[in-house]
């Protein structure tokens, strides 16, 4: 039987997580959370152009340049460690903001593909929220199925995880 994801009893999620597209509170709008993600994708996009590449390019070569001036000290070094350590600390939190918006947007773009295909097995929607090793099962389910696929020759029969059912501990309709 897959983990259960438990809720709190107000189906709200933990503060700040990204909730399941599958929870009802997913539906929910927080103006903190619209205002961080607005600036976590702004900030994102510029610090992914190519005038911030040129920049940061730039601040390492000014860098660069003023050891001699510093003769190399250790707090000539610092000031870079410093500075990449606290840019690159504070960048992942918004690039994994924006990268969690983005998978969630891919996933349910991905439900409204199999919900619509009369031959895809709406099984497959919300799949992401299994564990690992559930995954693998349902990875190893597909292989097995290809395997099929190709013994099947000339046919052009389309194969589901439906032909042969969910793999019994994976199915959540029993």
């Amino acid at each position: 039987m897959p983990e259960q994801i438990i809720e709190p009893p107000d189906g709200t999620d933990a503060l700040g997580s990204m909730p399941s597209t599958n929870s009802p509170s997913y539906a929910t709008h927080s103006g903190l959370q619209t205002a961080f993600d607005h600036f976590a994708s702004r900030v994102t996009r510029w610090a992914g152009s190519p005038t911030m590449f040129c920049l940061a390019l730039g601040v390492v070569l000014v860098w660069a340049l003023t050891g001699p001036a510093f003769n190399y000290s250790e707090n000539w070094q610092l000031v870079i460690n410093t500075l990449t350590t606290i840019v690159t600390f504070l960048m992942v939190f918004l690039i994994q903001q924006s990268q969690n918006k983005d998978s969630v947007a891919v996933h349910l773009k991905l439900n409204e593909l199999l919900a619509a295909n009369r031959h895809a097995s709406n099984r497959m929607i919300g799949i992401e929220d299994l564990d690992e090793q559930d995954l693998r099962e349902v990875a190893d389910f597909y292989t097995r199925l290809a395997d099929r696929a190709k013994q099947g020759g000339s046919d052009r029969r389309a194969y589901s995880i439906d032909d042969e059912g969910m793999p019994e501990r994976l199915d959540r309709t029993s």
